[in-house]
């Protein structure tokens, strides 16, 4: 996941003036998958860290709005849009589940970077590039391509069982053969695989075959 550190400077930084505020609040987080998030609003689902009280000295400092964040998103997704559906195609696998996928993970970032290491669109650990291929996991191709062909194979691993692909994909395929394939019993994976095929049926009209 894509660690947001920046939007802090946007609140020591920020441009909008509104002259009766003197402080701003700044709420810190940390996400199932060990993302820091800086918001001035209280988020659900994530665990509070700490809260800070700004002084803005009279001037209140503004951040994105979610909407502007969303659209930026979706700037990203049509501009890879093309890209996915040529791995995709490669894959076998539907465009809206590797969306979902590439949402959950980066949010259509090339540049994105987990706590663990994982890199890029579909978060690839070095050890997955390596098996794939996949020389720069920052190029968006080459990332999709790897991590396509690897939720293929778990795909076919686990006799086409989405959620556990999906499940393997967020913490190894033999984590989930470790607990007798079922999804382990890891926040993070569990919460993974429901946002994962959240926005998976938000794209695909609730159809969960994952294979064409």
């Amino acid at each position: 996941m894509l660690v947001a550190k920046k939007l802090f400077l946007v609140f020591l930084l920020g441009g909008l003036i509104v002259p009766s505020a003197a402080f701003a609040e700044v709420f810190k987080y940390l996400d199932s998958r060990g993302g820091i998030h800086l918001t001035d609003k209280p988020m659900r689902g994530m665990k509070l860290l700490k809260r800070y009280s700004i002084s803005t000295g009279g001037v209140r400092a503004s951040t994105p709005s979610a909407k502007s964040v969303l659209s930026a998103m979706f700037e990203r997704r049509e501009q890879l849009a093309p890209l996915i559906e040529k791995a995709a195609s490669e894959s076998r696998l539907r465009p809206a589940l590797i969306h979902a996928v590439v949402r959950a993970e980066s949010a259509y970032r090339p540049d994105a970077v987990s706590h663990k290491g994982a890199v890029g669109l579909m978060q690839l650990m070095p050890g997955t590039a390596d098996r794939y291929g996949v020389s720069d996991r920052r190029d968006p191709a080459q990332n999709l391509s790897g991590g396509t062909r690897y939720l293929r194979d778990l795909l076919e691993m686990f006799d086409n069982d989405l959620q556990l692909a999906l499940a393997a994909h967020n913490a190894g395929e033999n984590a989930v053969i470790r607990y007798g394939n079922k999804i382990p019993p890891y926040n993070e994976t569990q919460g993974y695989v429901r946002k994962v095929i959240r926005f998976y049926n938000d794209m695909n009209g609730g159809d969960k075959l994952a294979s064409r």
